[in-house]
């Protein structure tokens, strides 16, 4: 298999300066493995250290978050079994977002809704840029599930990449009308562009008119001036003058791709939101 082992998170969290307040979320993880119970997915793109529900529980509580939202993450595929057993396990604390093709109908999606999912993801990639793995699904998949996401008031999450949004920004102002829309992680522009660049203007725009959601997260996916990204900060700081009711925050963990040299300290990522 080409999927390349990776880098795992930091075990021992450090606690953040700042106290987080009560209720606090974080609005972004991915749970892996352990792959005897859950196991990773044919046409993967890279293969994880396990990251299970009890070190996702571990590092919340280590900076002090009450809630949090898991995603299903690519080295799991299409099987949400990972997802569904999270937020069965801790119910009073975890909502789910999952990836799925059409394998699955509206009633298991109803069925999911009781356990605790809350949001399909989708994949926007650029055309002829995309990778040579499995990797999400697109909006046709969207019209499909459009009549019982919007039934279940799910959300639908975009992963986009920054280059297409300027031509797919009418598509989610009509998207937005039936099922909020929330775009992953700043974007993933490249913050030495600045804010001025095309596709990060268009999602200001979006995010001012109240057609979009952001999560501020991922500062370490558009910046690589590890550990502080202070070229990123620009970015969030517009995002969040823009709509500060519309932007959430994640920790991303556990950092699926990162380097380890610089791996992301998540009391530190909450220090700097």
């Amino acid at each position: 298999s080409l999927a390349v082992p990776i880098a795992g998170p930091i075990l021992n969290t450090t606690k953040p300066k700042v106290q987080a307040p009560r209720g606090a979320c974080d609005c972004h993880a991915h749970i892996f493995g352990p792959p005897d119970r859950f196991p990773y997915s044919q046409g993967r793109g890279y293969t994880p250290p396990d990251a299970p529900l009890e070190l996702h529980l571990k590092m919340l509580d280590a900076i002090g978050c009450e809630r949090g939202v898991v995603v299903q993450g690519n080295a799991h595929g299409y099987d949400n079994s990972v997802i569904l057993d999270a937020v069965t396990r801790a119910p009073t604390r975890l909502r789910g977002v999952c990836i799925t093709d059409t394998r699955v109908n509206a009633d298991d999606l109803r069925r999911w809704h009781q356990l605790g999912v809350r949001g399909l993801r989708f994949h926007m990639h650029k055309p002829g840029e995309h990778p040579g793995y499995v990797r999400g699904v697109g909006l046709d998949v969207y019209e499909a599930f459009r009549p019982v996401m919007r039934e279940l008031g799910w959300h639908a999450q975009m992963w986009c990449d920054w280059r297409v949004l300027p031509e797919l920004a009418d598509t989610f102002r009509k998207i937005a009308r039936d099922t909020p829309v929330v775009i992953d992680h700043m974007l993933h522009t490249d913050a030495t562009l600045g804010v001025d660049e095309r596709s990060f203007q268009t999602l200001l725009k979006l995010l001012g008119e109240g057609a979009c959601w952001v999560k501020v997260s991922g500062a370490y996916r558009v910046s690589t001036r590890y550990p502080d990204y202070p070229d990123a900060r620009p970015l969030h700081e517009a995002l969040v003058r823009t709509n500060p009711d519309q932007v959430v925050w994640g920790t991303d963990w556990p950092h699926a791709l990162v380097d380890a040299a610089m791996m992301p300290d998540d009391g530190k990522l909450m220090d700097l939101f």
